[in-house]
């Protein structure tokens, strides 16, 4: 009798979980972005734990970035794709003499360990985002930085 319940057990010991789908990761980490919720949190609402969303989430944004950065950011290289970025505000907005708009923000963060004056920024946070973006609010220039000074 011992013999035929023991491989059964192994079975199910050994058996490995299902992986989760790429829409599924696709999925908490946009919401991870969009909202800003822990990884607490996000573990409740879609059933995965918070240590398996904490291994995925970065290599999720790193594929966003490295798929869409040449499409999403294109950088306006020469004075006549600057000149079209103007007469696009022009005819949306009425904004005349316009390359884009600017705008930061700043990020809390806990202080790398040895990281020193550069991150001591104004009112205790430490990333700054600043991001320029056309009329039609694609992105045309995205800087994340802990330099000093970079917010001014």
């Amino acid at each position: 009798m011992v013999d035929l319940i023991s491989p059964m057990l192994t079975k199910k010991q050994t058996r490995m979980r299902d992986p989760l789908t790429v829409g599924l990761k696709l999925a908490v980490t946009l919401c991870f972005l969009e909202s800003g919720d822990s990884y607490t949190s996000l573990q409740y609402s879609f059933r995965v734990s918070k240590s398996v969303i904490y291994r995925f989430v970065h290599k999720v944004c790193k594929a966003i970035i490295d798929i869409y950065k040449h499409e999403v950011l294109k950088y306006p290289k020469t004075p006549k794709v600057w000149k079209t970025v103007d007469e696009v505000f022009t005819k949306k907005w009425n904004c005349h003499n316009c390359g884009g708009t600017l705008d930061r923000k700043h990020v809390p963060i806990k202080r790398p360990r040895k990281g020193g004056s550069p991150y001591n920024k104004y009112k205790k946070f430490h990333i700054i985002l600043m991001a320029v973006v056309d009329a039609k609010y694609k992105f045309l220039y995205i800087d994340v930085s802990a330099r000093e000074g970079v917010g001014d």
